[in-house]
């Protein structure tokens, strides 16, 4: 992820393109080409095409906030996957799912605290969206995906928590009574936010999926804030 300007971007009906990166929609499959270089401590080419392949596009849009000021938008929760990077071992084909968030405001001025996750299920996909907001309201929201990009409101297990980050970050996610979520595999692991896959049961269901956490109290610190700026590479008066 590289912050750019911009004149870096261009855009079009079927593609969006910062930089030497680009989406690209087939009206099957959306190419990811990405030519970038990672940042600190790590700093190398990172650079190959991933492809995700969705079952389907829902329709679905998820307000977090009341005003509607922050949306999530599953665009095809359940998807394949492949992975093809210039990199020893960064080449593989799975699951997968393709969503975004947007917002008027920034995330820390209306939340305090959130959970996601987006487990496979044998009928498609059950994602969870658990946020804290500043108002003291709560969202709790479940929702199960088919192949056909049906969503349905769903009956949720209780909020578990399970092992925090090396940070020391809170983690929960739903689990059925008598079973506590594990982290499989670390993914990003930050002082604010950690995303790693999970394993936990979904009403007698054992699965794994990726998981996040987000702490926006430490996210607003003055203290932590700079460091992104370290961690997100930037690259000024990019030319085509």
């Amino acid at each position: 992820m590289t912050d750019r300007g911009t004149s870096a971007l261009r855009t079009s009906p079927d593609q969006f393109t910062v930089g030497p990166s680009s989406m690209t929609w087939t009206g099957n499959d959306l190419i990811i080409d990405i030519n970038e270089i990672s940042s600190l401590p790590l700093v190398s080419r990172v650079r190959g095409r991933i492809t995700v392949t969705p079952s389907a596009i829902t329709s679905v849009e998820l307000p977090l906030t009341p005003d509607g000021a922050h949306i999530w938008r599953p665009f095809a929760p359940v998807s394949r996957i492949k992975v093809d990077l210039e990199a020893k071992g960064w080449q593989f084909d799975g699951h997968g799912y393709f969503d975004s968030n947007f917002g008027t405001r920034p995330l820390e001025t209306d939340f305090s605290y959130w959970t996601w996750g987006r487990y496979p299920t044998k009928a498609g996909a059950t994602c969870f969206y658990d946020a804290d907001r500043r108002d003291g309201t709560t969202l709790d929201a479940a929702i199960a995906f088919d192949t056909n990009g049906h969503a349905s409101v769903t009956g949720a297990p209780p909020r578990t928590g399970f092992k925090r980050t090396l940070w020391a970050l809170r983690r929960e996610t739903r689990a059925d009574h008598g079973t506590t979520p594990r982290q499989v595999k670390p993914m990003l692991d930050a002082p604010f936010y950690s995303r790693s896959v999970v394993e936990t049961s979904i009403n007698g269901e054992k699965t794994q999926g990726v998981h996040e956490a987000l702490d926006l109290e430490r996210y607003a610190s003055p203290l932590l804030k700079p460091m992104l700026a370290v961690r997100v590479p930037r690259r000024a008066k990019w030319r085509f």
